[in-house]
């Protein structure tokens, strides 16, 4: 399965922002065909293994930094939220409701994942429910990225009482991966 270089930029800024001493270790730590991802320059429009490019990587992030707690990944996915949101889209977040935010989330998640889908299956004024209905490969680690993402965008747009539960996982052999967002 393939990943999007833009959807993998985020993970070295945030260890560079949170670990700045540790990323040559981190660097290190990685197996040989995630190093040559990271080692390189990572291009946006480029397509990369989804295994080296994203979920190796962030599964020894987790190791080194976190002892192994796969929260890491999810803070990752929040920073991620403030990353890819610089310069012009600011201000999609600033006035855009957080339904427009979602609905566009789930189109920038298939581009990133060509080979995924999510759709937006429910949305009110103050709730929406995220499903990613198909991801060849899963893993622990894009349910935990998306899961801080989705909690990183709405803090950006200054909700308050935020909270995302992932009710299912494709990971965990579930038929889709669904996410129960609400705020005030």
């Amino acid at each position: 399965m393939k990943i999007k270089g833009t959807a993998i930029a985020a993970l070295p800024a945030f260890i560079k922002h949170e670990f700045p001493d540790r990323f040559g270790e981190w660097i290190d730590a990685l197996p040989p065909g995630a190093k040559q991802v990271h080692k390189s320059v990572i291009l946006a429009f480029e397509h990369y293994d989804v295994f080296d490019a994203l979920y190796e990587p962030t599964r020894v992030m987790c190791d080194l930094f976190y002892g192994g707690d796969r929260k890491g990944a999810w803070h990752s996915g929040h920073f991620s939220a403030s990353y890819a949101l610089n310069g012009f889209y600011k201000i999609f977040f600033r006035i855009g409701s957080p339904q427009f935010i979602i609905e566009r989330a789930s189109r920038v998640f298939n581009d990133y994942y060509p080979e995924g889908e999510m759709r937006v299956s429910e949305a009110a004024s103050h709730r929406c429910v995220l499903q990613i209905v198909k991801l060849p490969q899963p893993h622990w680690v894009s349910d935990q990225n998306v899961w801080g993402w989705a909690q990183g965008a709405l803090e950006l747009m200054g909700k308050k009482e935020i909270q995302v539960a992932m009710n299912q996982s494709l990971s965990a052999g579930d038929p889709l991966t669904e996410y129960d967002i609400r705020w005030q």
